[in-house]
């Protein structure tokens, strides 16, 4: 009974049966009226109405089970063929699809599979690739820290006070990254928490330019604010801080002496916009299309201790969506300098 052509038979056998009976019915009624109006007692109904009552029963039944096994054979046969699919999703085979074809019911049912199976492969592909990342990330200061601990132990270099910074050096760096990637996967799954509140976005920047001026002034770069006076928003000040501290760390480290970066902004009915530029090496229209990766690095030259963790873009990207913006990376190529735009909802 919980088969879909069996159920179907049943249907379409019972609405015959009760169409045919009401044609029996209303044959039946007839000619006992008319019985009634010659003033006499109402006939039987004759055999032959009978015999054809049972033919139209046996009929309904066969005709009932043909078409409930062939409609429910056309109606299913999708439905079975996304359900196997399904099936072999969850044994792992991510790169299962179903064919989109059918009624508009069935078509969107396709199509919701596809997507959900497009949405498990990024997922898993996304995991697989933090894990080689984050392993080849760890490996090295791991690494590092082991062969001078050993070389300690083992006298053969002394563990004086240079040599104990240069291990505090490896360990704050491992600290920073797994607080970097906590952030992270908080961030990209939405369980950041947001201390949200009415912030002065122009005073936020001027702070957080302040903070990095005296490195700005070591590396011979220009900061210049020319933010005009924006409206208040209601964000989270210290994440979005953190986004403004991070884009401008970023700048300096790809400026060379003697460049300037220059941060902006403008608001309208809908959005307030910050932006972020700078003179210094720019980027490829490949390396924009990455740049907010996680461990992307545009200059592969740079170490792990000139070039941060690799995750500070991607942090950006994560908490300004967290916050229902957008943040996009322009440059016109090599030497021409960079920009990262930040547009924030009213």
């Amino acid at each position: 009974m919980n088969r879909l052509w069996v159920r179907l038979s049943l249907m379409i056998s019972g609405v015959l049966f009760f169409v045919f009976f009401m044609q029996f019915l209303t044959i039946t009624l007839e000619r006992a009226g008319m019985k009634e109006d010659l003033d006499g007692p109402p006939d039987a109904p004759p055999a032959e109405i009978q015999q054809r009552l049972f033919e139209f029963m046996a009929f309904s039944v066969v005709v009932g089970t043909m078409g409930g096994i062939l409609i429910g054979w056309v109606t299913s046969a999708p439905i079975t063929r996304i359900a196997k699919a399904a099936r072999r999703l969850g044994e792992g085979k991510l790169h299962v699809r179903v064919p989109v074809s059918g009624s508009q019911e069935i078509r969107e049912l396709a199509e919701a599979f596809n997507k959900m199976a497009d949405d498990l492969q990024h997922a898993e592909t996304l995991r697989t690739n933090l894990m080689a990342d984050v392993s080849h990330e760890l490996r090295t200061p791991l690494t590092v820290l082991d062969g001078n601990l050993r070389a300690a132990l083992d006298k053969v270099v002394p563990l004086d006070e240079a040599e104990v910074a240069n291990l505090y050096g490896q360990n704050r760096h491992l600290i920073r990254l797994v607080n970097d990637l906590r952030e992270l996967s908080l961030a990209e799954s939405g369980q950041l928490p947001l201390e949200k509140m009415p912030t002065n976005l122009k005073a936020l920047v001027t702070e957080t330019i302040q903070a990095l001026e005296p490195l700005a002034v070591e590396r011979g770069v220009t900061l210049t604010d020319e933010i005009p006076q924006l409206p208040e928003l209601t964000v989270d000040p210290f994440r979005i801080r953190q986004v403004l501290f991070n884009l401008l760390s970023n700048a300096l480290r790809h400026t060379p002496e003697g460049g300037k970066i220059t941060v902006n902004g403008e608001a309208d009915n809908r959005a307030v916009v910050l932006s972020v530029q700078d003179n210094g090496e720019g980027m490829e229209p490949d390396q924009l299309a990455a740049v907010f990766n996680r461990f992307y690095r545009a200059d592969k030259s740079r170490s792990r201790e000139t070039g941060g963790t690799g995750l500070g873009l991607a942090i950006v990207k994560a908490i300004v969506e967290s916050h229902g913006g957008q943040v996009k990376a322009r440059s016109e190529g090599k030497g021409k300098g960079s920009e990262f735009v930040i547009s924030l909802p009213k």
